[in-house]
């Protein structure tokens, strides 16, 4: 069951981690520890509900407790408010990632295939609903997938323009 979880949930909850944690160390813990405590809760879990939201539930109510734990953590005694506030001015924000080149290769990809890529990676719908929705078999919407995925690491990894 849990095997059968880890490969239909995985990757949606890994970018949940991610979303949460900008550390990609930190979301590949609260990752494990999400699995851990579904595994020990799976005896309280309810087929008859749907299993992504009860996981979604476990993985927050992880994050939150990870968060508290921390919060109890004297990691920088301050003197002062003053003190406080100079440091944690002084702290960089974090960059956030330049997805431009990618938004812009998948813009020219060919219509079949960008509108795939969308539905699937940008929209978060599973094979069958990107199938569903491009009225194509489940066989065609990996293919295209597969196609796509192989032209955007050739032109995202030469830094050439898309030969299409």
């Amino acid at each position: 069951m849990l095997d059968e979880a880890i490969q239909r949930y995985g990757r949606r909850l890994y970018g949940l981690c991610r979303s949460l944690c900008p550390n990609p160390a930190d979301a590949e813990d609260l990752y494990q520890d999400t699995w851990l405590r579904v595994l020990r809760s799976l005896d309280h879990y309810q087929p008859e509900r749907d299993f992504m939201p009860w996981l979604t539930q476990i993985c927050v109510n992880t994050y939150r407790s990870t968060l508290r734990r921390l919060a109890r953590l004297p990691l920088l005694d301050f003197s002062s408010a003053e003190e406080q506030d100079r440091t944690l001015n002084a702290i960089p924000a974090p960059e956030q990632p330049d997805y431009s080149p990618l938004y812009d290769a998948v813009s020219k990809l060919p219509e079949k295939l960008r509108i795939t890529v969308i539905l699937f990676y940008f929209q978060d719908l599973d094979l069958t609903a990107t199938a569903n929705a491009l009225q194509i078999p489940v066989g065609t919407v990996k293919s295209r997938l597969n196609k796509a995925r192989k032209l955007l690491k050739e032109v995202l990894t030469d830094g050439t323009a898309l030969p299409f």
